[in-house]
């Protein structure tokens, strides 16, 4: 029986890894920090979940390399899906707020892998491609893992970290010290949803949702449990080491779908207002908010790259992973996005 590490065991990935390999038979231990922190989520107790799924919890920490060390020792896997996405800024040195978490806890993930043998699964992003990849730089095939990167602006924090840190993974991988494979999702949604569902899900407590140019852009999003799925298939396809897979687009969706799907979650109708393109680009206070919300919950003002995530059809293409990894996602959106909504709302009353 196969034995799996997961980091970041109560997160949006990492709990559905941690779900998906439980059902198929898989020992799973959990590396966390403590239970006491672990359980005081609003309205979820990760701790109490991960026991019910009979998880194996050690306590460690990402950066605290003999903790990651003995939690890795004897597994077949390391899913090291733990990092920061909107951490609390440090003013003085704001990089760091991503950097250390991310990218150190990524150089801990490979040397714990090296001492124990096992393989490493890296939790990516398309966040690596850059703004000018992922849309100037789009082919009528979409943006696919021969894309080059582009330099990152400076900026861009949870784009550097998640690039630095999946360059770690290679590297270790292509020197030949560990097996290692990563996947990159775009934005994603699901149960257990801390980040994207919460932004939305409270927006739409108005039972408004403006859309810019009629929201009949498709969306660049992703079901988590086809994450944990995708993510799954590489760690145990032997053609995946030294890979990385997109898995940016399972089904379709526009932003008008969306919100109306999400109503039904939510048990209430979301009425979707139309904002012309030209309005949205003179930095309409309404926008700005929206766009702050639904995008990546940083951005203060309206900017090209985030417009381009409101306006634009999902730039990115998954057709590597279908192929190579038989990754065919199933959990159709029309089922899926009421169930991320209403479980967010049952939980966070």
């Amino acid at each position: 029986m196969p034995t799996a590490l997961v980091t970041g065991a109560t997160g949006l990935v990492g709990s559905h890894i941690v779900e998906q390999l439980r059902t198929t038979g898989w020992e799973v231990r959990a590396l966390i920090r403590q239970p006491a922190v672990v359980s005081s989520e609003r309205g979820w107790n990760g701790h109490a979940w991960l026991r019910e799924q009979r998880v194996e919890l050690t306590t460690g920490d990402i950066l605290d390399l003999p903790s990651f060390i003995e939690a890795a020792r004897g597994v077949d896997v390391i899913f090291h899906t733990a990092a920061a996405v909107t951490p609390p800024a440090d003013r003085i040195h704001p990089y760091d707020a991503y950097r250390v978490p991310n990218v150190d806890g990524t150089r801990n993930a490979i040397a714990a892998a090296a001492r124990s043998g096992s393989r490493l699964l890296q939790l990516s992003s398309v966040a690596v491609y850059g703004p000018k990849t992922r849309y100037a730089s789009s082919t009528a095939t979409g943006v696919d893992e021969s894309m080059p990167l582009d330099p990152l602006p400076e900026r861009a924090f949870y784009a550097r970290s998640k690039r630095e840190s999946e360059e770690l993974v290679m590297a270790a991988h292509a020197d030949g010290r560990i097996w290692a494979t990563a996947v990159r999702p775009d934005v994603i949604y699901g149960p257990r949803d801390r980040q994207f569902v919460p932004r939305v899900g409270r927006l739409l407590r108005m039972r408004v949702a403006p859309v810019i140019g009629g929201g009949r852009a498709v969306m660049a999003i992703v079901h988590a449990a086809h994450v944990a799925d995708g993510a799954i298939r590489a760690a145990t396809t032997e053609r995946a080491g030294g890979s990385t897979y997109n898995l940016a687009n399972d089904f379709d969706v526009t932003w008008k779908d969306f919100y109306r799907l999400a109503g039904i979650g939510l048990h209430h109708a979301v009425h979707a207002v139309n904002v012309p393109l030209w309005i949205a680009h003179t930095g309409l206070k309404l926008t700005k908010r929206v766009v702050k919300l639904v995008t990546a919950g940083g951005m203060n003002v309206v900017t090209s790259a985030s417009l381009d995530f409101m306006t634009r059809d999902n730039p990115f293409s998954s057709d590597r992973a279908r192929r190579e990894l038989g990754w065919n996602p199933h959990l159709r959106p029309e089922q899926s996005i009421p169930d991320a909504f209403r479980w967010w709302k049952e939980h966070n009353r």
